[in-house]
């Protein structure tokens, strides 16, 4: 905080709008914690630390549900850990996004007629530059929107000068340790994109194909393969079937003509082939297939490349440069008036993985790239979380985590783009390989040139824990707030960014753990379960939401469905619901403070208050303790459930209204209840605070005329209980209740007054006859007073006098037709939940519904009864 924001607080306003409105309120809020330095973290300070690094969203994105879910989440627990006397950093930055921004530039020299190669490397990437100053990190903007309270000096990019010197630094580690190498192996091709992509960057589909059976050999030499990508089969090299396949051992080790060409290829025998599945024989293409390459590899097979990095065939005349979908339509067709087409299965649905930036079909291809060997750094990352270092939360994740890490393969890391971290390797003359350091001078002379690859993006992303606090310099921000505490991430990438933060932390800061949490959560879905998607038209931009209903709004909701590792359904009349309880606690936190709401002095000793105070503060030290507890689990939305119904029920529809007569009635009382209920609001606005940030601070700052709830105190639990009080007031509640349900279903209007006599001698309802006649509408019995209908509740006893209001008769037909419905449901149920047949046979919930249905039917019975002994007698 600066020294600044200590000496100038903010006057608080002397009085509340009658409405609150959002769209005024947050924009000038936000720039002013920001101003005033709240979300500034101090190396030098002697407070415990909290630090949660941002997932670094692509410089070309912009905001969407998914990014106002967790930053949501994010937000809300370095808010609270601030408020708990933490040096809370929450450290914001980007990704440069390789192809996703290579691309978006590309596009706009497309628009000129130009493209990347008329500009040359240098100047394209100066292009990229200038692209990213202009236009990128829109996010950001938005970001400010959400009320993200992060800290905004310490904001990084994965390609700013401090971050490019940490990825030189681990690249030379660990090629000077063997764990970086150059290899030919299969990776995934975009033929579009030009470039090698990593397995997250392939969205798989169910695309129309087809199944095509074709016949190699001749006589007793025939052995039938199926494939869908018939193209591929100039380049076979081998036919493979299974050792143990008798059909096929007269065959092993002979060669077979391979149709079309004039080349022969052998039959192997190999393991990896399922002799159950189709004929028991598959084509091996080893520079076009990872399960073909790996038995290539086994057999000591030519691996033949078919067809070039647009996916054009680059063999065999006929076919030549023909795309690789023409070809195969070109190939089935030669294959078939040549009399080898066995069968054709079309349309044939099967999964096709396509790029998931511009959607084209990705092709496995032989290729030589840069690998990390992850054998030893996967072994680490899934040490730490077997000897408990780093948990996983919620814990059923971990055999996600160690499925993948434990099963990983070695990591293609370079990119055959211009936007990047370019590969710090260069190659001499005489085939010399050095490389080179970020203090090491690069090698001269005619003939050296540097590697023309980039980096996966994901291996700058993967240095983010540390890289982003000055790693490799031993900087005062890394010796403060590393490790980090909190890594809250989506669930669908724990496989790709986590499992390498893990990997690179582990390897880079000797065996120290990069956070010591892995929070997971769900994706966000529409209301219906579903994916959203902008083709469906169920994609919805936050900010259009935050627009109609305000950022608390769209905060709340997602915090409210924030169960972890589980994904989060959301529709906008959910965000309706959430701005309804914002203008709730508005208009309480108004009511209350023109009814003397206060936080000035001592609160009264527990012998000098009512039953009615110190049950709110009994129920407001529990919810206290509650809180802390869900948030310690990460239970975003019980936490949020359990604020919600508190505020709402318990203090703003039971503590304000029975306080009402008590106000009305002014005096002492009053005195002492509108100090209970400034210390309620103060608590509850607190706990409130992290999740909607924007009306907790201007009520609050209003009710106490304090700096800023951003840097109040959390609650803490006063331990203060009153299991007594609770039980009075459950019970008072109780009356209330049952007495509004059977006035409802009287008929009777809300607001129509009744004449009614209370007996309430003996019990613990006594002192609280006027709130109850308040809230109930009830007025005075009079002289001729009748009752017409007696309600027992509570160990009280409420007589109506009811005539003149209902026809009795009518009303007595009507309950016993009610009631006739609910004992024959009641009835159907129970036989069926006798049936022994049944039960053996009906899943667990159709037998919970109808044991659900039972329960309906008994509680409605039960009501319907009381409702007709409550009924004067015809």
């Amino acid at each position: 905080m600066t020294e600044n924001a200590q000496q100038q607080p903010p006057a608080p306003d002397s009085e509340l709008p009658t409405q609150y409105a959002p769209a005024d309120v947050e924009g000038p809020l936000y720039e002013r914690w920001v101003e005033r330095g709240y979300f500034e973290a101090d190396a030098k300070s002697e407070k415990p630390p909290y630090t949660i690094v941002i997932p670094p969203p692509n410089v070309t994105g912009s905001l969407h549900l998914g990014h106002a879910f967790q930053h949501t989440l994010m937000d809300a627990l370095t808010r609270r850990k601030r408020m708990q006397g933490f040096e809370s950093l929450w450290l914001p930055g980007m990704d440069h996004a390789g192809i996703a921004t290579q691309n978006v530039v590309e596009r706009e020299l497309g628009k000129e007629g130009k493209s990347r190669h008329d500009l040359g490397r240098e100047a394209f990437v100066e292009r990229v530059w200038q692209w990213k100053d202009e236009y990128g990190g829109k996010i950001l903007g938005q970001m400010r929107r959400l009320g993200d309270g992060v800290d905004w000096t310490r904001e990084r990019f994965t390609m700013d000068e401090g971050l490019s010197q940490a990825v030189q630094t681990i690249f030379k580690r660990l090629y000077d340790d063997e764990l970086i190498y150059r290899a030919e192996r299969i990776i995934n091709w975009c033929p579009r994109c030009l470039t090698a992509i990593s397995d997250i960057e392939v969205e798989y589909q169910d695309d129309d194909g087809e199944l095509v059976s074709m016949k190699y050999g001749e006589g007793d030499d025939t052995i039938v393969v199926a494939t869908t990508r018939a193209e591929t089969m100039l380049g076979d090299t081998a036919i493979a079937v299974h050792p143990s396949d008798e059909r096929y051992k007269h065959l092993v080790g002979k060669l077979i003509k391979l149709p079309l060409t004039d080349r022969s290829i052998p039959v192997v025998a190999d393991e990896h082939v399922d002799p159950e599945f189709g004929t028991g024989a598959v084509k091996v293409t080893p520079a076009h297939d990872p399960n073909d390459f790996a038995i290539g590899q086994r057999h000591d097979l030519e691996s033949l490349t078919v067809m070039d990095e647009r996916g054009v065939i680059t063999v065999h005349g006929p076919f030549e440069g023909l795309d690789r979908f023409e070809a195969r339509s070109a190939i089935v067709a030669a294959l078939r008036a040549d009399g080898r087409i066995v069968a054709e299965k079309r349309p044939y649905v099967h999964s096709v993985g396509h790029c998931s930036r511009c959607k084209t079909t990705v092709e496995p291809r032989l290729s030589m790239q840069w690998w990390v060997k992850v054998a030893p750094l996967a072994k680490a990352a899934g040490d730490a979380v077997r000897d408990g270092r780093v948990k996983i939360h919620p814990q059923e994740m971990e055999k996600r985590y160690f499925d993948w890490v434990d099963n990983l393969h070695d990591w293609c890391i370079s990119r055959q783009l211009w936007w990047g971290h370019r590969i710090p390797v260069w190659y001499g003359p005489d085939g010399e390989v050095v490389c080179v350091g970020p203090d090491e001078e690069p090698p001269a002379g005619e003939g050296w040139t540097q590697d023309s690859d980039v980096l996966d993006t994901w291996f700058s992303s993967g240095l983010w824990p540390f890289s982003t606090l000055g790693w490799p310099e031993q900087t005062p921000d890394l010796k403060k707030f590393y490790p980090t505490d909190v890594l809250l991430t989506g669930h669908d990438i724990i496989f790709f960014w986590v499992a390498r933060m893990m990997m690179f932390g582990l390897y880079a800061m000797d065996g120290e753990v990069p956070f010591k949490t892995i929070a997971l959560t769900g994706l966000v879905r529409d209301q219906f379960g579903k994916k959203m998607s902008k083709s469906s038209g169920t994609a919805v931009d936050p900010l259009d939401w935050m627009n109609a209903y305000g950022s608390d709004a769209v905060r709340f909701t997602l915090a409210r469905g924030a169960n972890p590792g589980t994904d989060v359904p959301i529709g906008e009349d959910w965000v309706q619901a959430s701005r309804n309880f914002a203008n709730k606690i508005w208009n309480a936190t108004r009511f209350a403070l023109m009814n003397g709401a206060t936080i000035e002095g001592e609160l009264p000793p527990a012998e000098q208050l009512s039953a009615t105070d110190r049950w709110i503060l009994s129920r407001l030290s529990k919810t206290v303790s509650q809180v802390d507890a869900l948030y310690d689990d990460f239970q975003f939305a019980k936490l949020s459930d359990a604020l919600y119904h508190f505020a709402w029920d318990e203090v703003f529809d039971w503590y304000v209204e029975l306080s009402k007569t008590t106000f009305m009635a002014g005096g002492e009382p009053a005195k002492v209840s509108g100090r209970v209920l400034g210390e309620v609001l103060d608590v509850t606005l607190k706990l409130l605070h992290p999740i909607v940030p924007f009306v907790t601070e201007t009520l609050w700052t209003t009710l106490t005329g304090g700096e800023s709830v951003v840097v109040a105190d959390w609650p803490k639990d006063s331990g203060f209980r009153d299991e007594a009080a609770e039980k009075e007031i459950e019970t008072l509640q109780q009356v209330i209740t049952e007495v509004r349900r059977f006035r409802a279903d009287q008929g009777l209007q809300p607001g129509q007054r009744v004449p009614a006599r209370l007996t309430l001698t003996g019990t613990a309802l006594a002192p609280h006859e006027a709130a109850i006649r308040q809230l109930l509408r009830l007025q005075p019995e009079g002289d001729t007073f009748e009752a017409t209908a007696t309600l027992p509740v509570g160990g009280a006893t409420v007589a109506l006098d009811l005539s003149g209001t209902i026809d009795i008769p009518a009303e007595r037909k009507r309950l016993a037709k009610d009631l006739a419905a609910a004992e024959k449901e009641r009835q159907q149920a129970e036989a069926k939940l006798g049936n022994e047949a049944f039960l053996a046979k009906a899943p667990d919930n159709v037998i919970d519904k109808i044991r659900g249905r039972l329960s309906k039917a008994d509680e409605d019975i039960t009501r319907i009864k009381a409702q007709l002994d409550g009924l004067p007698q015809a």
